[in-house]
């Protein structure tokens, strides 16, 4: 077990700014590659969704890591808030689910000493990555760049062969995963 050095990370919540946020797995592990946990973050994104009440312009679920491109509807409200109801609930679902299953190694792998406490640590410590956008054009741009992740890693061919991700919403397919709000312009 290694003791971490969590990352400060600024949050700059100006009202009407759209959030890119990028969050990793523990060590970049590719904890994301099978669909049980795929399906923890979409139902977690769906539920932070109605809670929170952003709008969802984009996501991507990558091996081991996720991207969204969101925007509190709501001056005041803050990203560090919805960002930690995005991770913890699917740390607890992992941590509850390697527990169930007897995966000690995985268990052990992904915990930390903090002081006297073991912490198991799914996502990587620290807030992640947020940029604000606050121009159409480079909303979009995040938005075909969230959605190009899996093409560039040589996953599919074309984003909307990747079902872990917003390109079919956008494309007008059928069978999405997460509605997404109307982008502003």
């Amino acid at each position: 077990m290694v003791d971490r050095i969590q990352k400060r990370r600024r949050v700059y919540n100006v009202p009407g700014h759209v959030h890119y946020l990028t969050y990793s797995c523990n060590d970049r592990l590719p904890l994301l590659s099978k669909d049980r946990t795929r399906d923890w973050v979409i139902e977690t994104v769906r539920t932070a969704h109605a809670r929170h009440a952003f709008d969802l312009y984009a996501y991507v679920i990558m091996p081991e890591h996720v991207h969204l491109a969101l925007r509190p509807r709501w001056p005041g409200d803050d990203v560090s808030r919805i960002l930690y109801d995005l991770k913890r609930p699917v740390s607890v679902k992992a941590k509850r689910w390697l527990q169930q299953t007897g995966e000690a190694e995985w268990l052990r792998r992904l915990s930390a000493r903090h002081g006297q406490r073991k912490v198991f640590h799914f996502w990587q410590p620290g807030g992640g990555y947020d940029k604000n956008v606050w121009q159409e054009r480079a909303i979009t741009e995040i938005i075909d760049y969230i959605h190009a992740n899996p093409v560039r890693r040589g996953l599919v061919e074309r984003p909307t062969d990747w079902p872990w991700s917003s390109a079919r919403y956008w494309a007008g397919m059928g069978q999405v995963l997460l509605e997404m709000d109307p982008v502003p312009v």
